[in-house]
Protein backbone atom coordinates (compact mmCIF):
# COMPACT_ATOMS: atom_id res chain seq x y z
CA UNK A 1 0.00 0.00 0.00
CA UNK A 2 2.72 2.64 0.85
CA UNK A 3 4.50 1.67 -2.57
CA UNK A 4 1.30 2.31 -4.30
CA UNK A 5 0.66 5.66 -2.35
CA UNK A 6 3.77 6.35 -2.99
CA UNK A 7 3.89 5.78 -6.79
CA UNK A 8 0.87 8.39 -6.55
CA UNK A 9 2.13 10.87 -5.27
CA UNK A 10 5.58 10.18 -6.77
CA UNK A 11 7.45 9.98 -3.51
CA UNK A 12 10.30 7.68 -2.38
CA UNK A 13 8.61 4.62 -0.24
CA UNK A 14 10.51 6.02 2.57
CA UNK A 15 9.24 9.57 2.44
CA UNK A 16 5.79 8.41 1.89
CA UNK A 17 5.74 5.97 5.62
CA UNK A 18 7.48 9.11 7.44
CA UNK A 19 4.20 10.93 6.24
CA UNK A 20 1.91 8.74 7.02
CA UNK A 21 3.41 7.79 10.34
CA UNK A 22 2.97 11.24 11.15
CA UNK A 23 -0.54 12.35 10.26
CA UNK A 24 -1.46 9.49 12.50
CA UNK A 25 0.08 10.34 15.12
CA UNK A 26 -0.63 13.97 15.32
CA UNK A 27 -4.30 12.76 14.60
CA UNK A 28 -3.92 10.57 17.60
CA UNK A 29 -2.54 13.06 19.90
CA UNK A 30 -5.18 15.58 18.73
CA UNK A 31 -7.50 13.58 19.79
CA UNK A 32 -5.81 12.41 23.05
CA UNK A 33 -5.47 16.24 24.25
CA UNK A 34 -9.39 17.10 22.90
CA UNK A 35 -10.44 13.77 25.92
CA UNK A 36 -8.03 15.43 28.28
CA UNK A 37 -9.77 18.59 27.48
CA UNK A 38 -13.19 17.58 28.31
CA UNK A 39 -12.39 15.31 31.29
CA UNK A 40 -10.41 18.67 32.60
CA UNK A 41 -13.89 20.65 32.04
CA UNK A 42 -16.02 18.10 33.79
CA UNK A 43 -14.06 17.58 36.98
CA UNK A 44 -12.48 21.12 37.54
CA UNK A 45 -15.04 23.85 37.80
CA UNK A 46 -13.19 26.83 38.95
CA UNK A 47 -12.32 29.05 35.90
CA UNK A 48 -8.67 30.19 36.91
CA UNK A 49 -8.13 26.55 37.98
CA UNK A 50 -9.09 25.62 34.47
CA UNK A 51 -7.28 27.95 32.65
CA UNK A 52 -4.27 27.41 33.73
CA UNK A 53 -4.65 23.43 33.62
CA UNK A 54 -5.96 23.62 29.93
CA UNK A 55 -2.39 25.76 28.91
CA UNK A 56 -0.61 23.60 31.01
CA UNK A 57 -2.15 20.42 28.67
CA UNK A 58 -1.32 22.72 25.37
CA UNK A 59 2.29 22.95 26.04
CA UNK A 60 1.95 19.07 26.98
CA UNK A 61 0.90 18.53 23.81
CA UNK A 62 2.81 20.85 22.17
CA UNK A 63 6.09 19.20 23.15
CA UNK A 64 5.11 15.50 22.61
CA UNK A 65 4.19 16.39 19.39
CA UNK A 66 7.71 17.65 18.42
CA UNK A 67 9.23 14.82 20.15
CA UNK A 68 6.87 12.31 18.35
CA UNK A 69 7.27 13.60 15.03
CA UNK A 70 10.81 14.33 15.29
CA UNK A 71 11.67 10.59 16.08
CA UNK A 72 9.56 9.77 13.06
CA UNK A 73 11.67 11.96 10.59
CA UNK A 74 15.11 11.72 12.21
CA UNK A 75 17.30 8.68 12.96
CA UNK A 76 18.37 9.66 16.79
CA UNK A 77 19.46 12.81 18.14
CA UNK A 78 22.54 13.32 16.10
CA UNK A 79 20.76 13.28 13.19
CA UNK A 80 18.55 16.13 14.86
CA UNK A 81 20.73 18.18 16.38
CA UNK A 82 23.04 18.28 12.82
CA UNK A 83 19.67 19.72 11.32
CA UNK A 84 18.89 21.95 14.17
CA UNK A 85 22.23 23.67 14.13
CA UNK A 86 22.40 23.97 10.13
CA UNK A 87 19.16 25.79 10.76
CA UNK A 88 19.71 28.00 13.65
CA UNK A 89 21.60 30.56 12.00
CA UNK A 90 19.38 31.47 8.98
CA UNK A 91 16.14 31.25 11.30
CA UNK A 92 18.05 33.74 13.74
CA UNK A 93 18.05 36.42 11.23
CA UNK A 94 14.99 35.74 9.18
CA UNK A 95 12.78 34.74 12.09
CA UNK A 96 14.06 37.41 14.13
CA UNK A 97 10.84 38.76 15.89
CA UNK A 98 9.13 35.37 16.46
CA UNK A 99 12.22 34.09 18.39
CA UNK A 100 12.44 37.25 20.30
CA UNK A 101 8.78 36.68 21.62
CA UNK A 102 9.30 32.96 22.49
CA UNK A 103 12.60 34.34 24.46
CA UNK A 104 9.93 36.97 26.41
CA UNK A 105 7.63 33.80 26.63
CA UNK A 106 10.16 31.95 28.98
CA UNK A 107 11.34 35.22 30.40
CA UNK A 108 7.59 35.86 31.47
CA UNK A 109 7.46 32.43 32.79
CA UNK A 110 10.64 31.75 34.51
CA UNK A 111 10.75 35.79 36.51
CA UNK A 112 6.99 36.14 36.57
CA UNK A 113 6.81 39.89 36.11
CA UNK A 114 2.90 39.33 35.97
CA UNK A 115 0.34 36.45 35.90
CA UNK A 116 -2.82 36.39 34.23
CA UNK A 117 -5.73 38.52 36.25
CA UNK A 118 -2.82 41.52 36.82
CA UNK A 119 -3.46 44.67 35.79
CA UNK A 120 -0.33 46.03 34.24
CA UNK A 121 0.69 49.17 31.90
CA UNK A 122 3.38 48.40 29.06
CA UNK A 123 4.55 51.05 26.58
CA UNK A 124 1.55 53.02 26.84
CA UNK A 125 -1.17 50.56 27.03
CA UNK A 126 -2.76 49.79 30.01
CA UNK A 127 -5.40 46.42 31.29
CA UNK A 128 -5.63 43.31 32.96
CA UNK A 129 -3.81 39.97 31.69
CA UNK A 130 -6.22 37.45 30.02
CA UNK A 131 -3.86 35.39 28.22
CA UNK A 132 -0.18 34.47 27.48
CA UNK A 133 1.10 32.60 24.83
CA UNK A 134 4.30 31.39 23.13
CA UNK A 135 4.57 34.74 20.80
CA UNK A 136 2.44 37.67 22.41
CA UNK A 137 -0.12 38.14 25.68
CA UNK A 138 -3.28 39.45 25.65
CA UNK A 139 -4.86 42.15 27.77
CA UNK A 140 -8.32 43.63 28.00
CA UNK A 141 -7.86 47.30 27.94
CA UNK A 142 -8.92 49.56 30.67
CA UNK A 143 -8.41 53.72 30.67
CA UNK A 144 -7.97 55.03 27.07
CA UNK A 145 -11.12 57.38 26.27
CA UNK A 146 -13.08 55.88 29.67
CA UNK A 147 -12.14 57.37 33.11
CA UNK A 148 -10.86 55.92 36.12
CA UNK A 149 -9.45 52.73 34.77
CA UNK A 150 -12.15 50.93 33.80
CA UNK A 151 -12.41 48.65 31.07
CA UNK A 152 -12.82 50.14 27.22
CA UNK A 153 -13.96 46.68 25.86
CA UNK A 154 -10.89 46.05 23.46
CA UNK A 155 -8.92 43.03 23.49
CA UNK A 156 -5.18 44.37 23.04
CA UNK A 157 -2.44 41.91 21.92
CA UNK A 158 0.98 42.83 22.60
CA UNK A 159 4.45 40.95 21.60
CA UNK A 160 6.20 38.90 24.57
CA UNK A 161 9.03 40.70 23.60
CA UNK A 162 8.50 44.06 24.86
CA UNK A 163 8.09 42.41 28.38
CA UNK A 164 12.15 42.38 28.06
CA UNK A 165 12.88 45.69 26.25
CA UNK A 166 9.64 48.07 27.66
CA UNK A 167 9.15 49.30 31.62
CA UNK A 168 6.48 47.28 32.67
CA UNK A 169 4.35 48.41 35.88
CA UNK A 170 1.98 45.84 37.53
CA UNK A 171 -0.41 47.14 39.92
CA UNK A 172 -0.55 43.65 41.73
CA UNK A 173 2.62 42.18 42.06
CA UNK A 174 4.11 42.13 45.03
CA UNK A 175 2.09 45.46 46.84
CA UNK A 176 -2.06 45.00 45.33
CA UNK A 177 -2.50 48.40 46.18
CA UNK A 178 -2.40 51.79 44.70
CA UNK A 179 -2.80 55.63 45.87
CA UNK A 180 -5.60 57.53 44.87
CA UNK A 181 -6.09 60.91 45.41
CA UNK A 182 -9.67 63.51 45.18
CA UNK A 183 -9.04 67.03 45.55
CA UNK A 184 -11.83 69.19 47.02
CA UNK A 185 -11.30 72.75 45.90
CA UNK A 186 -13.61 75.21 48.19
CA UNK A 187 -13.72 78.79 47.80
CA UNK A 188 -11.23 81.50 49.98
CA UNK A 189 -14.66 82.05 52.04
CA UNK A 190 -15.18 79.17 53.09
CA UNK A 191 -14.72 77.33 56.56
CA UNK A 192 -11.84 75.14 55.40
CA UNK A 193 -10.76 73.63 58.70
CA UNK A 194 -14.40 72.40 59.12
CA UNK A 195 -14.74 71.08 55.62
CA UNK A 196 -10.86 69.08 56.24
CA UNK A 197 -12.13 67.82 59.22
CA UNK A 198 -15.80 65.90 57.47
CA UNK A 199 -13.66 65.14 54.63
CA UNK A 200 -11.47 63.56 57.08
CA UNK A 201 -14.07 61.56 58.36
CA UNK A 202 -15.81 60.74 55.21
CA UNK A 203 -12.51 58.92 53.79
CA UNK A 204 -11.72 57.26 57.02
CA UNK A 205 -15.30 55.51 57.17
CA UNK A 206 -14.74 54.78 53.57
CA UNK A 207 -10.97 53.73 53.07
CA UNK A 208 -9.57 52.78 56.48
CA UNK A 209 -10.69 49.02 56.64
CA UNK A 210 -8.21 49.28 53.10
CA UNK A 211 -5.23 49.83 55.26
CA UNK A 212 -5.48 46.99 57.50
CA UNK A 213 -4.91 44.35 54.19
CA UNK A 214 -2.07 47.22 53.64
CA UNK A 215 -0.15 46.44 56.01
CA UNK A 216 -0.28 42.63 55.18
CA UNK A 217 0.33 43.19 51.67
CA UNK A 218 3.78 45.19 52.41
CA UNK A 219 4.93 42.84 55.07
CA UNK A 220 4.55 39.80 52.16
CA UNK A 221 6.15 42.36 49.67
CA UNK A 222 8.95 43.37 52.03
CA UNK A 223 10.42 39.75 52.01
CA UNK A 224 11.40 40.02 48.26
CA UNK A 225 11.33 44.37 47.35
CA UNK A 226 13.17 46.94 49.58
CA UNK A 227 9.31 48.58 50.05
CA UNK A 228 9.51 50.91 52.99
CA UNK A 229 5.72 52.08 53.94
CA UNK A 230 5.08 55.57 55.54
CA UNK A 231 1.67 56.25 56.67
CA UNK A 232 -0.93 53.71 55.30
CA UNK A 233 -3.83 55.72 56.67
CA UNK A 234 -6.18 58.22 54.73
CA UNK A 235 -5.52 61.85 55.33
CA UNK A 236 -6.01 65.50 53.77
CA UNK A 237 -4.06 67.74 52.39
CA UNK A 238 -4.55 71.22 52.60
CA UNK A 239 -2.83 73.68 49.43
CA UNK A 240 -4.22 76.75 48.04
CA UNK A 241 -4.95 77.06 44.45
CA UNK A 242 -5.83 80.35 41.93
CA UNK A 243 -9.54 79.70 42.57
CA UNK A 244 -9.29 78.80 46.29
CA UNK A 245 -8.24 76.18 48.89
CA UNK A 246 -7.53 72.85 47.43
CA UNK A 247 -8.26 69.99 50.17
CA UNK A 248 -6.64 66.74 48.52
CA UNK A 249 -8.06 63.14 49.93
CA UNK A 250 -5.31 60.60 49.81
CA UNK A 251 -6.18 56.94 50.10
CA UNK A 252 -4.93 53.49 49.64
CA UNK A 253 -7.53 51.33 47.57
CA UNK A 254 -7.58 48.46 44.83
CA UNK A 255 -6.97 49.64 41.18
CA UNK A 256 -10.49 47.72 40.63
CA UNK A 257 -12.51 49.54 43.22
CA UNK A 258 -11.01 52.91 42.48
CA UNK A 259 -13.90 54.75 40.70
CA UNK A 260 -16.33 52.79 42.94
CA UNK A 261 -14.78 54.29 45.98
CA UNK A 262 -14.20 57.51 44.51
CA UNK A 263 -18.04 58.30 43.22
CA UNK A 264 -18.95 56.94 46.93
CA UNK A 265 -16.51 59.58 48.41
CA UNK A 266 -18.29 62.33 46.53
CA UNK A 267 -21.68 61.58 46.85
CA UNK A 268 -21.06 61.97 50.48
CA UNK A 269 -18.65 64.53 50.54
CA UNK A 270 -21.55 67.01 48.66
CA UNK A 271 -24.14 65.61 50.98
CA UNK A 272 -21.68 66.96 53.43
CA UNK A 273 -21.41 70.28 52.52
CA UNK A 274 -25.10 71.10 51.23
CA UNK A 275 -25.72 71.15 55.10
CA UNK A 276 -23.14 73.67 55.75
CA UNK A 277 -24.37 77.34 54.74
CA UNK A 278 -20.71 77.98 55.30
CA UNK A 279 -18.83 76.03 52.76
CA UNK A 280 -18.96 76.65 49.32
CA UNK A 281 -17.09 74.22 46.42
CA UNK A 282 -14.83 76.13 44.11
CA UNK A 283 -14.91 76.55 40.18
CA UNK A 284 -12.37 79.41 38.25
CA UNK A 285 -14.42 82.88 38.63
CA UNK A 286 -13.20 86.44 37.35
CA UNK A 287 -13.28 89.36 39.80
CA UNK A 288 -13.49 92.94 38.56
CA UNK A 289 -12.50 95.85 41.01
CA UNK A 290 -13.78 99.81 39.88
CA UNK A 291 -11.95 102.45 41.70
CA UNK A 292 -13.73 105.91 41.96
CA UNK A 293 -15.10 107.47 39.45
CA UNK A 294 -13.06 110.40 37.84
CA UNK A 295 -14.02 113.75 38.82
CA UNK A 296 -15.53 115.63 36.20
CA UNK A 297 -13.33 118.85 34.48
CA UNK A 298 -15.15 121.70 33.70
CA UNK A 299 -14.55 122.91 30.26
CA UNK A 300 -14.36 126.75 29.49
CA UNK A 301 -15.74 128.11 25.89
Amino acid sequence: MIEQIAAFWKLSPRTTERILYSAAAFVFLFLLKEITYRVMNRKIRDDKRRYHARKSISYAYSAVVILVIGSIWFRGMTSLGTFLGLMSAGLAVALHDPISNMAGFFFIEGRKPFRVGDRVEIDGTQGDVIDIRLFQFSIVEVGNWVDADQSTGRIIHVPNNLAMRKPLANSHAGFEYIWNEIPVLITFESDWKTAKDILHRISRENTEFLSEGAQVQIRKAAKRYLIVAGKLTPTVYTTVKESGVCLTIRYLVNPRQRRGTEQKIWEEVLDAFAGHSNIHLAYPTIRYYSGPAPLNQEHSS
